[in-house]
């Protein structure tokens, strides 16, 4: 062995990925089910969460259908309300989300909703109660109604990329980084995450303002997608930043 091939220990590894960020970039939602184990392996992927020139927002899927009339659990939303609730999940998101939007349009920055075709939807493999689709259960919810300057894309499927124009969107717009909230963390945000990042944007993902029907999955999806493909950012942290983001590209 030469001394450009000393052995990498374990202990080198961790001196590695140790210090890249300054927060904790581990201290999210997922801490009770990932093992230490889990984190060491994921190492690695640590590095600095930021925004990255100019951000486009995404809110995707915030249907009326999913937003309870109070909040209560998935199970109970689903029967009481709309099989496609998500419950307490989607109630306590509601305010970040209308936070996320409010710093979007105050910046002066671009705001992307996406709703589904309803003739062509197949999202996912997912039934419902007799296979009944109501187009009502596909209406932006009021409280997140689009203004007049945003844009809305209709989507066939998963991913708000495919057959939307948004790639296209997004180019003519100039975005580098796309910040998303909405739902559901481990199917449309995810999907759409993963084409963004695959088409070389920088995106962001706000943990408080995206929700999922299952815990599990929401939590597992954002701990993939925050080592592999995105920064997810709690809305604390990302205030900040952006504020700061601001700043230095001289738009207080």
């Amino acid at each position: 062995m030469t001394a450009s091939s000393k052995e990498f220990t374990g202990e080198d590894w961790t001196d590695a990925v140790s210090g890249i960020e300054a927060e904790d970039f581990e201290d999210h939602i997922w801490k009770d089910v990932v093992s230490d184990d889990m984190l060491e392996i994921y190492a690695p992927y640590r590095r600095e969460t930021r925004l990255v020139g100019k951000p486009v927002f995404l809110a995707i899927d915030l249907f009326a259908s999913v937003f309870p009339s109070r909040p209560i659990p998935v199970l109970e939303a689903i029967r009481a309300d709309n099989p496609r609730s998500c419950g307490i999940h989607a109630w306590e998101a509601q305010p970040v989300i209308r936070r996320v939007l409010e710093l979007a349009r105050s910046g002066g920055h671009p705001v992307i909703y996406s709703t589904d075709d309803v003739g062509l939807r197949q999202a996912t493999n997912r039934k419902t109660a007799g296979d009944r689709i109501d187009p009502a259960d596909f209406r932006i919810a009021e409280q997140f109604a689009p203004h007049e300057e945003d844009t809305v894309v209709v989507k066939e499927r998963a991913s708000v990329f495919f057959g939307t124009g948004l790639l296209e969107r997004l180019r003519e717009l100039g975005a580098e980084t796309v910040v998303i909230c909405g739902e559901t963390t481990s199917g449309c945000v995810r999907a759409t995450a993963v084409d963004a990042y695959s088409h070389g944007f920088h995106v962001v993902l706000i943990e408080e303002g995206v929700f999922d029907r299952s815990l599990l999955n929401h939590k597992v999806s954002l701990f993939d997608l925050h080592h592999k493909y995105a920064d997810v950012m709690k809305i604390a942290e990302f205030e900040r930043k952006f504020t700061a983001h601001q700043a230095a590209m001289g738009r207080d």
